[in-house]
């Protein structure tokens, strides 16, 4: 009796599970990774399922709080939920098996490898230059991993001096690992890792690739990250 109460009670992971189980959904979930709020008419298109199909899976997804919805007027837009559901959704892309199937076009293995190579996971970076920039400031001991990763008073004068902003008084992690699954390893998410990234951006060290997650490397760019963290060309490719 006590065995079959206890199996009856924590968190119900099976539900969550669920909601990912079904390709299309996992697949919407994926592309919102880019942070932005899409259309039921935009994912539908993009997987290449009807609108109808794209609104019921939407639903589901909204109801069980992977999705947030916004309306204005007429429109209707969905997004992640927050931060923690993209790292989860990313940390289970590191889990999945890789598809079978290669690329068929020039354009879309070109694709695949700019976002290998570095993109955004939401607001954070992600790919090698994710990994790359997480490794660089644990080497310089802008962060540790003593009890997690953490970030050391040495990082903290580090963001500052950069100008660096980091949003305070939110429940959001400081910082925290993310499992890249490109690259197999941690890049730096939290709080933390979203103001690295959008200074990266605000500063033109970075800039989007099209209407992809994709991001590149500027000159500027290149200049800044290897004067801030000794980052070489290997790592701009």
């Amino acid at each position: 009796m006590d065995a079959t109460r206890e199996r009856g009670t924590g968190p119900d992971l099976a539900s969550v599970a669920a909601l990912l189980a079904d390709g299309t959904r996992a697949g919407f979930c994926v592309a919102l990774l880019d942070g932005r709020a899409w259309t039921a008419t935009e994912l539908a298109r993009h997987m290449g399922v009807a609108r109808s199909t794209a609104t019921e899976h939407l639903n589901v997804l909204v109801r069980g709080s992977l999705l947030a919805e916004e309306r204005q007027g007429r429109h209707r837009y969905v997004r992640l939920a927050g931060p923690q559901v993209a790292e989860l959704i990313e940390s289970l892309a590191a889990l999945a098996p890789e598809r079978a199937a290669a690329p068929r076009t020039l354009s879309a293995d070109g694709r695949r490898r700019a976002l290998a190579h570095a993109r955004t996971c939401y607001d954070h970076l992600a790919g090698a230059l994710g990994v790359a920039v997480t490794d660089a400031m644990i080497g310089r001991r802008l962060l540790d991993l003593e009890h997690g990763l953490g970030l050391t008073g040495a990082g903290a004068a580090w963001l500052a001096d950069l100008g660096v902003t980091v949003p305070a008084g939110t429940r959001r992690p400081s910082v925290r690992p993310c499992l890249d699954w490109t690259e197999r390893r941690p890049h730096l998410a939290g709080a933390v890792g979203g103001a690295l990234c959008r200074h990266a951006l605000d500063q033109g060290w970075i800039a989007r690739v099209g209407t992809t997650r994709a991001v590149a490397v500027t000159p500027l760019g290149r200049r800044e990250l290897h004067r801030h963290l000794g980052l070489g060309d290997s790592v701009f490719g």
